[in-house]
């Protein structure tokens, strides 16, 4: 929890891309469970801010990190104020920040276009890390493929697995001084019918969608299996990557555009989920799962998610809060883990949200 004793909701938001480039109004915004207004965060973050990542401190709630148009920031109170410490690099666009499961001090961060950054003293400083690279599979001018998801195997603390979006996974097995292509099967299962989508305009047809990568989750309780959720499902790996299988979501969920899947910080076994239509659609849903991705139970009722499903986040010391946000503004959460949900909308001119994070 937050240091008053109050449940602290984050959500960030970008200014729009393509045509829509500065169309909408970014930021990190701030609300206090059972208050009604969201508040512009601005202490310490960069003018015109545009937030494409959160993440909390599994040790530590009270140091949160947030993706930036300027690099990453780091705030060690919780959220009132931020700082940019020791980024080498100016004008880089972060899209995922991830603080090592069982090794603390590390953190990773993600760019676009395609670039992965490490610090070893808890943000203080950071190094690229030269061996993160694209293998380039789905490029389109105009959109950087962005490093959307790093994920470290709590089990294997060398593994290190960067979905791409949108070229696929590449994983390192020593600590992210060599990567592997992990996407030969993903063009594989892109050859059934069923999965196959090109809505981009991209080179690479039919394959897009199953390498259109959005999260990769792994559960303590099942070492080396990573869940990647992609624009067509859920994927799982039973052997580090080397080969996915379609877990069929389908069978659950009428959505199947996965844009978000976690592991709860409570419970190994219990996974969410975010479903949607598409990219930019008026649908989406929230669901979890307790058995590992095996089943799922839709979790949202009562209220309606009018746009694509980006992110949840689960709070770090109460399992019954949970909350989702949408691509247009939206931040639908729990607090009674499921029993009831409500629906707090950002701040007029808030569209393009990509992010939400509790404590």
């Amino acid at each position: 929890m937050a240091g008053n004793g109050q449940t602290r909701i984050f959500a960030g938001a970008g200014r729009g891309e393509g045509s829509s480039r500065n169309r909408y109004q970014g930021g990190l915004y701030r609300r206090l469970a059972g208050e009604a207004q969201w508040q512009a965060v601005t202490a310490g973050l960069p003018e015109g801010c545009e937030v494409r990542t959160i993440a909390v401190h599994p040790q530590n709630p009270q140091i949160l990190f947030v993706g930036t148009q300027d690099g990453p920031y780091r705030s060690i109170d919780g959220g009132d104020r931020w700082e940019r410490l020791g980024f080498p690099d100016k004008n880089v666009v972060i899209w995922t920040v991830s603080v090592h499961p069982t090794r603390p001090n590390i953190v990773y961060a993600g760019a676009a276009p395609v670039a992965l950054y490490r610090s070893e003293d808890g943000g203080d400083n950071w190094r690229k890390v030269a061996a993160a690279k694209s293998p380039a599979h789905c490029e389109r001018e105009g959109f950087d493929t962005r490093t959307i998801r790093i994920t470290v195997d709590p089990s294997r603390p060398d593994d290190l697995y960067l979905a791409l979006e949108v070229s696929g996974v590449i994983r390192s097995a020593d600590g992210g001084e060599t990567f592997s292509d992990m996407s030969e099967s993903l063009f594989e299962l892109a050859q059934q019918p069923h999965l196959r989508s090109n809505v981009g305009g991209r080179h690479c047809a039919h394959c897009e969608g199953m390498l259109d990568s959005h999260a990769l989750a792994i559960s303590p309780a099942l070492p080396g299996t990573p869940f990647l959720a992609v624009r067509m499902g859920l994927f799982r790996s039973d052997n580090r990557g080397a080969t996915w299988y379609d877990t069929h979501i389908d069978r659950f969920s009428p959505l199947t555009y996965c844009r978000d899947v976690i592991v709860s910080p409570h419970d190994p076994n219990v996974m969410y989920a975010a479903m949607s239509q598409a990219a930019f659609s008026t649908a989406g849903s929230l669901y979890r799962s307790e058995d590992l991705a095996q089943t799922w139970k839709r979790i949202d009722h009562g209220v309606n998610a009018e746009s694509t499903v980006m992110a949840v986040c689960a709070h770090p010391g109460d399992p019954r809060r949970i909350y989702c946000v949408t691509r247009q503004g939206q931040v639908i959460g729990t607090e009674d883990g499921g029993a009831s949900w409500s629906d707090h909308p950002l701040p007029s001119g808030v569209h393009d949200v990509y992010a939400v994070a509790c404590i």
